[in-house]
């Protein structure tokens, strides 16, 4: 009988409104890092560390929130999930060509394999997963 067991890895971190963006980057690199994928998939660093910059940046600006970052790695894909106090599940919006914002969700959506949003009772998930371009994202 084949082995059916699922194996998965993950972290978590709280990043305040204060600094939060910077520092969610710098933490999501190490976890990267530990995975092998700065050297095996670098692409898919870059992608994973804009879509973390995004999420966090919306929780702070729009749900006026500290935000907490997960990422779970199943083997197959990289779950990056974000979780704010605020209310309603956004969606991507047709950015104003005199703005500098509105583009986040539309960036996620185009850098992952695909996202989706969970509303809750105490605020929201934004969950993007990311499947690394060398296929075992295992170093």
């Amino acid at each position: 009988m084949a082995d059916s067991s699922m194996r998965a890895v993950g972290w978590a971190r709280s990043f305040p409104v204060s600094g939060g963006v910077r520092a969610g980057r710098c933490w999501a690199r190490e976890h990267l890092e530990s995975l092998g994928w700065t050297e095996d998939a670098p692409e898919t660093v870059d992608d994973v560390l804009l879509t973390v910059s995004e999420l966090i940046t919306n929780a702070h600006v729009h749900a006026h929130s500290s935000a907490q970052l997960v990422l779970t790695w199943d083997s197959q894909c990289l779950h990056v999930s974000v979780h704010d106090d605020g209310g309603g599940v956004p969606a991507p919006r047709s950015p104003d060509t005199t703005s500098p914002g509105g583009r986040g969700l539309a960036l996620v959506d185009a850098l992952s394999d695909h996202w989706h949003t969970h509303a809750q009772q105490h605020g929201k998930t934004i969950t993007a997963c990311f499947i690394p371009a060398t296929g075992n994202g295992t170093g």
